[in-house]
């Protein structure tokens, strides 16, 4: 079986930079076995290539796939923290933000997009529980926030 890096290589993906913090925070916290990340937006080399609300200026489609790349930034924050994503035991709680319309009720679906990357990845070791929440708005605008906390060996 082929590691999660290769498994990324394959989907044609590459491990970005880890994104700077944006405020008072560190892109990722261990405590025992668990590494917790912090919300990830869908930074492309540190840009935002959407902004906006899900059901107004950002199709749900559109959003799931910002959702994946909010997931691919928080895979490179857990790379940076533990050296090596084979020692990823398991994802445990993915939490997903989308700052949509009052009307928008497809949040689960745009987190979908995270979701299932982290399956792609992770294979089993990548089915964890999950929130999806709507909010009003997110940093820079964005359209979508993913955090994570995995276990780890």
């Amino acid at each position: 079986m082929s590691t999660p890096e290769e498994r990324i290589a394959e989907l044609g993906l590459e491990l970005p930079e880890v994104a700077r913090p944006l405020a008072a925070y560190v892109p990722t916290v261990r405590t025992g076995s668990l590494v917790y990340t912090a919300g990830q937006l869908p930074l492309v080399k540190g840009e935002l290539p959407v902004t906006g609300k899900v059901g107004a200026e950002v199709s749900a489609e559109h959003a799931a796939e910002q959702a994946r790349v909010c997931a691919l930034n928080a895979i490179a924050a857990l790379k940076a923290e533990v050296g090596d994503l084979s020692k990823i035991v398991r994802i445990v709680k993915v939490v997903g933000f989308v700052a949509s319309t009052a009307d928008f009720t497809g949040q689960p679906q745009v987190v979908n997009g995270a979701s299932d990357l982290l399956g792609e990845v992770f294979g089993e070791a990548g089915v964890h529980a999950r929130s999806a929440v709507g909010v009003a708005v997110l940093p820079k605008d964005a359209p979508v926030e993913v955090e994570l906390i995995a276990e780890v060996s």
